[in-house]
């Protein structure tokens, strides 16, 4: 039996232990490299990314999609996109989501990895279809969380629900690392029965179940599994690629990895891992074991902008208190998944009301919108107070909010002008405004003063 590789080094791993702070001059040499390796793919975009390039690593997004492609000539590349909120922390018009869907599959991605952080599939069905129109693979998610609603059959059901939207295959995302050796089994067994197309598992080593996890998965037909090479595996990152290909070739199952290749790749990130460690970057917390996980189900990204968050608020010493807070937070809210966007909703939340010493006394907006129904349909019932203290009289709505939403790509090139070079700034532009804006004005002024000193040089030259 086969069983395929997506390599998360480009992206989940990056974004699990150092925020998505990887800029792409660290990993362009060993490109070429990854391609030669035999993945099934390369998890390289979407998630956190598109946001840290703009305002944290002063790069296009888009322009870094493109460079990768350029070198990555072999193996599909993958990205893993969030339905209606595309890569955002709220819900964009209709027509923004197809745009963005076709121009992500024009710049190099092959297989969308699509998710809606409720699991309420009206918020992907956009997506899905645009990505089946422009040829792409696309893989509908399962966000993967435990609760007193959440059960087997539940999540089987959503497998026939994906799989009726015409999906090519189908990922159960355990963001958190909560999923047993025993759960993976019994989940995947259930959907092999019920579905046809290839199933697969992410998940993380938060928890150190990472690894047993998967073998029970693959035992019961698992088609393919995320893991991250060596340096950047473990923590609340993905189990280790060439420990789980030794394993599964012993064991023997067919995973088209090259060893020798592998062992060049990892010899290649040693040393960032390093420079990343001592300039603090990556945090000795997101790199052990935390079994306290499997109780606030926190996942790898939201864990390390969590430390980040509460570092910047002078109160590190305040984490415990915050994860323990998580739970309290999410059950009020009807037991959502802890994804993006919920689990920087979520944690937002439970940071708000530690350091406030007092539950709700400050509201996110987007906690509201929630409230509201504009992310879709909470899995469970939401405290009533809660819904009282935001909305009063005012009934949730139930329809799907993005129906309610105007198209504003055209209005937001207007709007732009000049400022946006193609559609791809515009969509940059309406993801992330001011961020986006202030890119583009520092990319102004960098392309100008290179210009001034390339003609500073050809004058000194003719002197």
């Amino acid at each position: 039996m086969k069983v395929n590789f997506t390599e998360t080094v480009l992206r989940d791993a990056n974004q699990s232990l150092i925020a998505t702070r990887m800029p792409f001059s660290d990993f362009e040499g060993i490109l070429e490299t990854l391609d030669k390796a035999g993945y099934y793919s390369l998890e390289c975009w979407g998630g956190a990314t598109f946001d840290s390039c703009l305002r944290y690593l002063n790069e296009d997004p888009w322009e870094r999609l493109r460079k990768i492609k350029a070198k990555v000539k072999n193996t599909k590349l993958q990205m893993l996109l969030r339905g209606q909120n595309i890569l955002g922390y709220k819900h964009y018009p209709d027509d923004v989501v197809r745009s963005f869907v076709a121009h992500a599959a024009q710049n190099g991605i092959d297989i969308f990895r699509i998710f809606d952080a409720l699991n309420d599939f009206r918020n992907i069905e956009v997506a899905v279809d645009e990505a089946l129109k422009q040829g792409a693979h696309v893989q509908g998610c399962i966000s993967y969380t435990t609760s007193p609603i959440h059960n087997l059959e539940k999540y089987a059901a959503m497998g026939k629900q994906l799989e009726d939207l015409h999906v090519n295959s189908i990922c159960i995302k355990d963001m958190a690392g909560i999923m047993g050796p025993k759960d993976a089994y019994d989940l995947i067994k259930a959907l092999k029965s019920s579905v046809k197309v290839p199933v697969y598992l992410h998940t993380h080593s938060t928890t150190g179940l990472g690894p047993i996890t998967y073998m029970k998965a693959i035992e019961a037909g698992c088609d393919g599994i995320d893991s991250a090479i060596s340096s950047f595996s473990g923590g609340t990152s993905q189990p280790a690629t060439e420990s789980l290909n030794y394993a599964l070739q012993q064991m023997g199952y067919i995973t088209g990895l090259n060893d020798k290749v592998l062992k060049d790749i990892n010899d290649f990130f040693k040393p960032l891992k390093n420079k990343y460690i001592s300039s603090g970057l990556m945090d000795a917390f997101v790199m052990g074991t935390e079994t306290d996980a499997l109780i606030y189900q926190v996942p790898g990204g939201m864990l390390s902008n969590l430390i980040s968050q509460l570092k910047a608020q002078n109160s590190i010493d305040r984490l415990d208190e915050v994860l323990a807070e998580i739970p309290e937070v999410r059950k009020d809210l009807g037991y959502p998944p802890l994804v993006t966007p919920m689990s920087q909703m979520v944690g937002v939340q439970a940071v708000a009301n530690v350091l406030a010493g007092e539950r709700y006394k400050n509201i996110s907006k987007e906690i509201k919108s929630y409230l509201k129904g504009e992310y879709g349909t909470s899995p469970g019932k939401i405290n009533e107070d809660l819904i009282k203290k935001v909305l009063g009289d005012e009934k949730p709505i139930t329809t799907r909010f993005a129906d309610t939403l105007e198209p504003v790509f055209e209005k937001a090139k207007q709007e732009l002008g000049s400022r946006a070079r193609n559609d791809e700034d515009v969509l940059s532009y309406i993801a992330f405004p001011q961020i986006a804006e202030k890119f583009f004005k520092q990319r102004e002024e960098s392309e100008t003063q290179i210009v001034s000193y390339t003609i500073t040089k050809k004058q000194e030259e003719k002197i």
